[in-house]
């Protein structure tokens, strides 16, 4: 069935899907890299953390970690 769609102003879309009308199906796709130190994920009220020694290795060989291209 045809939807009818009136005027549509969109500011911002961060992260989401914006569908208009009828979709079979919805498949959004990303893929992001997040390299951080030792406890800098961690979230609450209180968090104590000690690290003696934190190394990262950012050094990233691999040229596609999770290929997303193909996957439809």
């Amino acid at each position: 069935m045809p939807a009818i769609v009136g005027p549509v102003q969109i500011i911002t879309v961060s992260g989401g899907v914006v569908q208009f009308g009828d979709t079979f199906f919805i498949s959004p796709k990303s893929a992001s890299k997040t390299i951080s130190g030792s406890g800098a994920g961690n979230t609450g009220g209180f968090i104590l953390t000690n690290n003696a020694i934190s190394a990262n290795n950012t050094l990233d060989t691999n040229l596609v970690d999770q290929p997303i291209s193909g996957n439809n």
